[in-house]
């Protein structure tokens, strides 16, 4: 057997009987009950699928996000729950889930922006019954995105044309391969409308706004400006976020505990491995060819 063969095998018993020795001090953990604020991250692009690679961007993982949501309803020592965002949006139906399963928690949520809390992620935050972020912080952006590369004048440069095959007048609605005719862009806008409709209502009820035609635009506002719109409550950072989660829940001496996605080590190894052969490939391909994929016209609430 060679040397690192031996080295690696060793790394491996260790992993396992540390992994077998934290499962049984879990299931036997008879820690003193203390009231307790769950602080929730929620940083990146808002989406159901995470394809997201190692020392890249991540997304949120919204199904480990809704998981967790999930056991701080039900326990007992969660008192209170900060959602600390930094996210410039996502999808609509990922941001509408979390943003459910915040109004559902049945305790007292704050939501903190730090930089960025904008459209998928404001509607989250609304949905907090209180909203903390720095004066110059990004929030709002309350508006619906479907726009896309359009690649049809690029392909008659090169000789190459759409062969156009359906079955239903809009099957391919919003393929980057043809121009768009004026009757797919009325369909398409009709389905942003309506989004763009619930959005703004959701938000004007979380909010208990009285006037939305400022926010209806899409806008981005700065915090300082938000304030004065009603889209947030107070100036402050997770300090002060963790501050009114206490007078919320009417708590003296909590312990914060911060949710943290884990991370087995085969799985830790998978996405390296994943990675490095990104990467090499990314290296070889990227002068090969163009990348034209159009994932079916995903709506964003960015």
């Amino acid at each position: 057997m060679k040397k690192w063969q031996y080295i690696l095998g060793i790394l491996l018993l260790i992993w396992v009987f540390g992994f077998i020795v934290s499962q049984i001090v879990e299931k036997t953990d008879n820690r003193v009950l203390q009231d307790e604020i769950l602080i929730i991250p929620i940083k990146g692009v808002i989406s159901t699928s995470d394809t997201s690679l190692p020392f890249e961007s991540s997304n949120a993982n919204v199904d480990s996000i809704l998981s967790e949501l999930k056991k701080a309803k039900q326990d007992n020592a969660i008192k209170a729950v900060v959602l600390e965002i930094n996210s410039p949006g996502g999808t609509v139906v990922a941001s509408r889930e979390l943003a459910n399963a915040v109004k559902s928690l049945g305790k007292p949520s704050v939501a903190v922006i730090r930089e960025v809390g904008a459209s998928g992620a404001y509607w989250i935050a609304s949905s907090a019954d209180m909203i903390i972020a720095d004066e110059l912080s990004i929030t709002g952006s309350v508006g619906v995105i479907g726009s896309y590369l359009q690649f049809s004048k690029l392909m008659q440069d090169y000789g190459i044309t759409y062969e156009r095959l359906i079955a239903g007048e809009y099957k391919d609605l919003g393929t980057p391969f043809k121009d768009l005719e004026q009757d797919e862009r009325n369909v398409l806008q009709l389905k942003l409308n309506k989004i763009q409709e619930i959005f703004v209502n959701e938000v004007k009820e979380n909010r208990n706004l009285t006037d939305t035609r400022r926010i209806s635009t899409g806008e981005f506002f700065l915090g300082i400006e938000a304030k004065e719109l009603g889209l947030i409550d107070k100036f402050g950072n997770r300090e002060v976020a963790i501050e009114e989660a206490k007078r919320l829940a009417k708590l003296k001496s909590p312990r914060i505990v911060e949710f943290k996605e884990k991370q087995s080590l085969l799985e830790l190894l998978g996405k390296v491995s994943a990675s490095n052969f990104y990467y090499l490939g990314r290296g070889i391909g990227s002068q090969l060819y163009i990348n034209t994929k159009n994932p079916d016209l995903e709506i964003n609430a960015f």
